[in-house]
């Protein structure tokens, strides 16, 4: 009888100390688990940010070369000899107007007839930059030849 005791005895605590390292088995897991979630969104954070910043370069190229094709300076010389300079801001170009009136309206138009608006939108506003961008392309054209 004392040896089953013993043999109880004995069982029971290793099978309380195998419980324990399941426990901390399990909690280490968990804590990796947790640890590989973080490390995923802070990639995808860092993913993100670095994108938002190329976009801004991109922007700022953008920016600047618009700005350096703004100007145009005319020399006009009046009847009395004296020359004056004037400058004029270029507008947009008439494709690049066509463009985006063209998918402006498309989207509008795409979105109010499709049953899924949100694909009727791309699909018009796609279609409507194109033909907004050809007939732009045609009036620059015409306005180069005069």
């Amino acid at each position: 009888m004392k040896a089953l005791y013993i043999l109880f005895a004995a069982l029971s605590i290793v099978s309380c100390q195998n419980q324990g390292k399941e426990d901390i088995n399990k909690a280490k897991q968990a804590s990796i688990d947790s640890m590989k979630v973080e490390i995923n969104k802070q990639r995808v954070i860092d993913s993100m940010k670095t994108e938002m910043a190329s976009l801004k370069e991109q922007q700022k190229v953008e920016q600047q070369k618009v700005e350096s094709q703004k100007v145009v300076v005319v020399h006009q010389q009046q009847a009395n000899g004296t020359t004056t300079t004037t400058t004029k801001k270029k507008g947009w170009s008439a494709t690049a107007k066509g463009a985006v009136i063209g998918a402006g309206v498309g989207a509008a138009t795409g979105a109010i007839v499709s049953k899924k608006k949100g694909e009727g939108a791309i699909i018009g506003g796609l279609a409507g930059a194109a033909l907004g961008t050809g007939t732009g392309a045609v009036i620059d054209s015409k306005k180069k030849k005069e």
